[in-house]
């Protein structure tokens, strides 16, 4: 008989915490105050966090720590203080996104255990398989995967594995996403998650919510993911409250216990109070995945009259005292919130005061709240920790283990092109290197054989994509030994896994989706010979003046992936739209079945270059992947990078103005 998997239940806050407990949890992830992905939970304090391993332990379950963010480079010192604390304290395990946190937690803390965070991209079982290397204890699984492949990777994974069974979806692949950042500055992967995938746009001047999806619910199929072998189930929610971990978990829990309780456990969920649901990939359910409705809470009703100081009412369920309401106005305004005090009950409406506050008439009303369910929440209070904290010698003795040897070299400019109509443009004796990022139709026809390939093979990278399906590897895998084989022996990566498909003696650089956002990254890439990297897209001048090695490649014009995706967009016409209400557009584009969202205007630091220089750069990026084709573009591109001058129209995106 298959084991049944571990029930991982959210913990924002101490409610939830307990919530937690009293629904059944094997165990719990949760937050401390920076370096999660959920930086505007309430999270713990040290001092918390020692009285939840108290109480924990007492009943049995497991404590993960978040630390799933992207590491800044003057955040490493603090970063060790953590480590230091939780492998003191006991976690059972911390979740990871940043190869700077896996470098320094394996090297100096190995007691801890780590899991690969959702995050960190792994969507197949090359990346199971290259974890398990790396001592992983657990990877989470990218959610974008169907059962099939789940089936697959789970069964060949050496690692335990984690998938989320319930919860908020993003549209984009987690770690993927640089939306939020291009907005604002608020980056996903730190944790400052703006949420542009439930905002508006404009569709040929209609409003249209075109990322919003509904929320993740699998109940109906965790028999089939309990027979896969999957190791733990996950509910998303470190924001959601008390009421929400309880309602969502125990629900699980009675049909982890009793396969035979799914329409009780189902009708349970109905009081979740988040959006509608959805299957997604797992369940095959795409076409329905993306919703017009952006509001949590259960629909009632519209506002039908207001009459002085009361509201009436229509409504699906009764209402009831201390009900809390969300009332969004019909142009979008809003929300208003109501705690309901003797409601009563008029003709076929309910009627209640509306507290002095301004609402319309047709306005939507959202149960967000029963009345609470009364849930413990008082920790024992810790006076001081238990264990000392960690030397100031010992922190400087790891950064300064962090220094990378690099060598002086002369000015590097490379290259990325996305279409073969690029090549005959191409004076490959202005480059240092030229990577190729076709789709699969684009390689199906590509002769490395050829004359022109042939004679700048040592300049020619072949790319691979961010995301290969599990049924795509053998198909890159042999791509990648047809080039070898015809000479082409220098490969640029999307994932870190992906050098497993790399033949011996080969060049690899890594792409800017391996994140190298400090000097413990670049250790780890280097470590993994790697020959060199390309600096993230939303990276900004700050954390680049702070980093000790400057012998990566910063990419210095680029249109950004704001979007990646395995969900169509629907638009009216075209791939053009624009965000509603603003002057910004967006052009969306399918490649290799991905989504691809990118702003109409590049990103440019070409002005810049000359101060990169003087601060130690010297290998830069021109990426004309989704510019039209044309060599008055490449020449003028190249002008103004030896130059050192802008070209318009493109933004600077983070490299001015900072990441959060």
């Amino acid at each position: 008989m298959q084991k049944k998997p571990e029930l991982l239940l959210p913990a924002g806050n101490t409610g939830s915490f307990f919530a937690a407990l009293q629904a059944g949890a094997d165990a719990v992830y949760l937050g401390l105050p920076q370096f999660n992905a959920r930086a505007r939970a309430t999270n713990f304090n040290q001092f918390q966090f020692i009285s939840v391993l108290k109480e924990a332990k007492k009943r049995k379950v497991l404590v993960y720590v978040t630390l799933n963010t992207v590491i800044k480079n003057t955040e490493l010192g603090q970063l060790t203080e953590y480590l230091h604390f939780l492998n003191e304290a006991g976690a059972d395990g911390i979740i990871i996104q940043d190869w700077g946190v896996y470098y320094i937690a394996k090297t100096y803390f190995p007691r801890l255990k780590i899991h690969a965070s959702t995050q960190m991209g792994i969507h197949n079982s090359l990346g199971t398989q290259f974890l398990s290397g790396k001592r992983f204890q657990r990877t989470v699984l990218a959610r974008e995967l169907t059962m099939k492949e789940l089936e697959t990777v789970v069964k060949k994974s050496e690692t335990e594995t984690e998938v989320f069974v319930h919860g908020a979806l993003c549209y984009s692949f987690s770690g993927m996403c640089l939306f939020s950042s291009y907005m604002g500055g608020r980056g996903a992967n730190r944790g400052m998650c703006a949420q542009p995938c439930r905002r508006g746009y404009d569709d040929k001047n209609h409003k249209k919510f075109l990322f919003n999806l509904k929320d993740n619910q699998l109940l109906e199929y965790i028999q089939k993911l309990t027979n896969t072998g999957v190791s733990s189930l996950k509910i998303e929610g470190r924001l959601k409250s008390a009421e929400y971990t309880y309602c969502v978990g125990s629900a699980y829990r009675m049909v982890l216990d009793d396969e035979t309780k799914i329409q009780q456990a189902l009708q349970s969920l109905e009081l979740d109070f988040g959006r509608q649901k959805t299957s997604y990939f797992a369940g095959g359910d795409i076409k329905s995945a993306i919703s017009d409705e952006t509001s949590t809470g259960i629909y009632l009703g519209r506002v039908e009259k207001v009459l002085g100081n009361k509201i009436l009412i229509s409504s699906s369920v009764p209402i009831e005292p201390r009900f809390r309401l969300r009332i969004l106005g019909m142009d979008g305004a809003g929300p208003l919130y109501i705690i309901v005090r003797n409601p009563e009950k008029v003709g076929d409406f309910y009627q209640f005061d509306k507290e002095n506050i301004n609402v319309d008439i047709q306005s939507r009303v959202f149960l967000t709240k029963l009345q609470e369910k009364k849930i413990q929440d008082k920790l024992e209070k810790v006076g001081q920790l238990p264990f000392k904290a960690v030397s100031t010698d010992f922190k400087r003795s790891i950064l300064k283990g962090l220094n990378e040897r690099q060598e002086q070299v002369g000015e590097k400019l490379y290259f990325r092109i996305a279409s073969t109509g690029w090549l005959s443009l191409i004076n490959f004796n202005e480059l240092d290197g030229l990577f190729l990022s076709f789709s699969r139709t684009v390689w199906n026809r590509f002769n490395p054989a050829d004359a022109f390939i042939q004679n700048n093979r040592e300049k020619i990278y072949i790319e691979l994509p961010k995301f290969i399906a599990e049924g795509s590897i053998a198909y890159y895998a042999d791509m990648v030994n047809k080039m070898a084989g015809h000479g082409i022996r220098n490969f640029v990566i999307g994932h870190l896994s992906q050098k497993l498909l790399i033949p011996e003696n080969c060049r690899i650089i890594s792409s800017e989706n391996v994140y190298a956002f400090n000097d413990a990254a670049v250790k780890c890439i280097r470590n993994e010979g790697i020959e060199n990297f390309i600096y993230p897209f939303e990276i900004d001048f700050g954390t680049l003046e702070t980093m000790n090695y400057k012998n990566g490649i910063v990419p210095v014009y680029f249109y950004p992936e704001l979007f990646y995706s395995r969900m169509p967009v629907y638009l009216e016409n075209g791939a053009d739209f624009s965000g509603f209400g603003a002057k910004t557009s967006y052009k969306r584009y399918r490649k290799n079945g991905i989504t691809i969202i990118v702003p109409d205007r590049a990103v440019s630091i070409l002005h810049h270059k000359n101060r990169l220089s003087k601060i130690g750069f010297s290998n830069f990026l021109i990426d004309v992947s989704y510019d039209a084709i044309s060599k008055n573009r490449l020449k003028t591109l190249k002008t103004r990078f030896l130059k050192s001058e802008q070209i318009q129209p493109t933004t600077t995106f983070n490299f001015t103005k900072g990441m959060a």
